[in-house]
C-alpha cells in the first residue's frame, strides 16, 4: 500500500488533499519536523525529521516523503504529480501536452511565487503585520509577486483553470502555493480571477476534509 510520511501541518497537505481528490488508500506515517521539539533526539521523542529511523528512508530529512512499490519520492510537488499521473481520471494530464503544461505550473508555482508567499505566510501566521519589521517584509514579498500574480491572473481571466478546461493536480499544487500569500487581501484584491479561482479550489470537499485534519492537528 501507498505510504506517506509526514504530518497535515507540512508541504504534505498537498499531497493529503490529492489523495482524497483522488480517493486513493495510504498508510499514514506521523512523522513531524525536528524543530518542533524541544529534543528531537531524546529517547522519547516521537518520529520526526531527524530520526534515524526517518532519515535511513529519507536522508534529507524532509517531509513528506512515500514510498510507493519500492519507489521513494521526497518532494511535494512531484509526489502529487506521479500520483495523479499514474492514477488517471480527470485530475491527471490526458496526454504529453497536459504533462508539459501541468509540469510548468508546478515550476512556476516552486520557482516564481513560493518562496516570496512564504515571506508573507511568516509574518501574518506569527501576527507580526502590525511591527514596521512585518509590513516592510509583506511589503517587500508583496511587490516580487505582483509580475506572477499578472501572469497567473492574465491566465485565469481566459481560461476557467490552468490546464485543460478542468479541475485538475495543476490547480491543487498552485493553489496550495498561493495559499501562503493568499492572507495578504491586497494582493488577492489585485487579481481577481485568481482569488476567485482560490476559493473554487478550496471549496471542493477534497480540501475541506484535508484542512479539517490539518487543524486538528497538534500546532
Amino acid at each position: 500500500m501507498l505510504k506517506i510520511y509526514g504530518c497535515y501541518r507540512s508541504r504534505a497537505s498537498r499531497n493529503f488533499w490529492l489523495m482524497n481528490e483522488l480517493g486513493l488508500a495510504h498508510d499514514h506515517v506521523p512523522v513531524v519536523q525536528g524543530y518542533r521539539l524541544p529534543d528531537p533526539s531524546a529517547p522519547d521523542a516521537v518520529l520526526n525529521t531527524t530520526s534515524a529511523a526517518f532519515l535511513a528512508i529519507n536522508p534529507a530529512g524532509t517531509i513528506p516523503c512515500i514510498v510507493d512499490d519500492g519507489l521513494i519520492l521526497t518532494e511535494s510537488l512531484a509526489i502529487n504529480l506521479y500520483l495523479a499521473r499514474k492514477t488517471g481520471g480527470t485530475l491527471a494530464p490526458a496526454g504529453l501536452a497536459e504533462e508539459a503544461l501541468m509540469l510548468q505550473w508546478a515550476l512556476f508555482g516552486a520557482t516564481m511565487i513560493e518562496q516570496a508567499a512564504l515571506e508573507i505566510y511568516y509574518p501574518y501566521a506569527e501576527k507580526r503585520t502590525e511591527t514596521p519589521e512585518g509590513k516592510g517584509q509583506v511589503g517587500i514579498a508583496a511587490a516580487k509577486l505582483a509580475r506572477p500574480f499578472r501572469t497567473l491572473q492574465a491566465h485565469l481571466v481566459a481560461n476557467s483553470h490552468l490546464v485543460g478546461g478542468r479541475f485538475t493536480v495543476a490547480d491543487l499544487n498552485l493553489a496550495e502555493i498561493v495559499r501562503y500569500a493568499a492572507a495578504h487581501v491586497p494582493l488577492m484584491d489585485d487579481n481577481p480571477a485568481v482569488a476567485a479561482w482560490y476559493a473554487a479550489c478550496q471549496a471542493r470537499p477534497g480540501f475541506k476534509a484535508m484542512w479539517a485534519a490539518r487543524m486538528a492537528e497538534p500546532a
